[in-house]
């Protein structure tokens, strides 16, 4: 059995910013739907590069599946949430957020 080459890293970091940068105001993807869209299942990759490397992109439009914003983030979102008139909801006490992205804010390229 031949294993497979290891994907270019480059080469899916750069997707990632692609799509990140496509996403439009006031909506939202999932690290699990940007990595789907890109053919893969590496959500926590695209989480990584988030992370680590998305200078100059709209960060704050990649959240978790649950609507939650970047983990430890969400001071720092929230004005440009606001901004962008995306659709917030509140949490319940004690959630890892005092709000999250409303379903109705998610996005997918045509």
């Amino acid at each position: 059995m031949t294993e497979e080459p290891e994907p270019d890293r480059d080469a899916f970091a750069e997707a990632v910013h692609e799509l990140v940068a496509s996403i439009p105001p006031g909506r939202v993807m999932a690290y699990g739907e940007v990595a789907a869209v890109l053919g893969s299942r590496a959500a926590r990759r695209v989480g990584r590069i988030m992370a680590t490397d998305s200078e100059g992109l709209p960060w704050w439009r990649v959240v978790r599946a649950s609507g939650l914003p970047p983990a430890g983030l969400h001071d720092r979102a929230l004005p440009h949430y606001e901004a962008e008139g995306t659709p917030l909801a509140d949490t319940p006490p004690g959630a890892d957020a005092p709000f999250r992205i409303q379903r109705r804010a998610r996005w997918m390229p045509d």
